[in-house]
């Protein structure tokens, strides 16, 4: 879903561990990303990553310990992508993390791994690295 722009936009999970970060992949593509997805109509920020969370990676979301991370965006014009938004969140977790049926693979990524991700879960990492916390 978009918002009044227009750009579409995707809630995104951002989930640190010892210098690396979770990334999963669907079915079907080559490119990991960050788990998460659109809204659905009417949905807050923190409705649709505690459903999204449910959905993909079977794993309750606190939504009281959300904290905005970064908006990241591909405009017009980018050689290999439509605009698009990305709005990443940090936020303590219950349960495993057991990848659904829509999930191909879950990985933990390095800054090294960068080269593996969309271009703008690329700009996630790059505010990770700058941060110090993907080694």
């Amino acid at each position: 879903m978009a918002d009044g722009s227009g750009v579409p936009e995707k809630v995104a999970w951002v989930l640190v561990r010892d210098g690396r970060v979770l990334v999963t992949r669907s079915h079907g593509r080559d490119r990991f990303y960050f788990p998460g997805g659109h809204r659905e109509l009417g949905e807050s920020d923190g409705e649709t990553l505690v459903r999204e969370m449910d959905e993909e990676l079977r794993t309750s979301i606190d939504p009281g310990s959300m904290v905005h991370f970064g908006t990241f965006e591909i405009g017009e014009g980018h050689p290999d992508h439509d605009p698009f938004r990305m709005i990443c969140y940090t936020a303590d977790h219950c349960g495993e993390l057991s990848p659904s049926r829509e999930i191909a693979e879950k990985a933990w990524f390095r800054y090294a791994d960068r080269d593996r991700v969309s271009a703008v879960d690329g700009m996630a990492f790059d505010a990770l690295h700058e941060a110090g916390q993907l080694s």
